[in-house]
């Protein structure tokens, strides 16, 4: 069935195949070319994708949403991922911030990016240590500090702490599938629909 998606006339045929992550290695070769930036957008978020096709997309300097989609993607290498955290597009950055095999020392680096999307993907990152949800927490915008408390690696202290903040905050705390029963039972009561909800 891949196989004859490929093949289809309907490019949104051949991005949705192209997604897939049961695609077949030299399908995704194909794709990598096809004559649709949409199509080889959704190769370049598969986490199929072969190495060497990533890097050569992560290498498109006139189209930014293929380097985001690599930048995303879990299966990017390492090195890869590291350049693209410098790159000038937000979009790319962000990306990268919020892949969970970013390196800590990088993702260090995109806490202070100026851009507060960047530093919204570093926060709600599923591998961030501590000590780096600790200082976002103090970030001067309400939807990064959203993001540490809906991480589910935030220590319950934080949470707690974080309970106390605005609307925006106490949302994500109610939302984090790590916080502890008596904090959400006191969330349920919350002034704010939103946090209730």
């Amino acid at each position: 069935v891949l196989t004859r998606l490929v093949e289809d006339s309907g490019k949104s045929a051949r991005k949705d195949a192209a997604g897939n992550p049961s695609m077949p290695v030299e399908l995704l070769t194909r794709l990598a070319e096809d004559s649709d930036k949409w199509v080889r957008w959704g190769v370049a978020g598969n986490p199929s994708t072969p190495v060497e096709v990533l890097t050569r997309l992560a290498e498109d300097s006139d189209e930014s949403a293929y380097r985001a989609a690599v930048a995303g993607n879990p299966s990017t290498p390492v090195e890869v991922l590291t350049r693209l955290a410098e790159d000038p597009e937000w979009s790319v950055r962000q990306a990268v911030a919020g892949n969970p095999s970013m390196p800590v020392e990088f993702l260090t680096r995109l806490a202070e990016d100026s851009m507060k999307w960047v530093r919204n993907a570093v926060a709600g990152n599923p591998s961030m240590p501590v000590e780096l949800l600790t200082r976002l927490a103090e970030d001067s915008d309400a939807s990064v500090r959203e993001a540490v408390a809906g991480n589910r690696l935030t220590p319950v202290e934080l949470l707690t702490q974080l309970a106390m903040a605005g609307y925006y905050v106490r949302r994500g705390v109610a939302g984090n599938p790590s916080t502890p029963v008596e904090l959400l039972t006191r969330l349920a009561e919350d002034s704010d629909a939103s946090v209730r909800e």
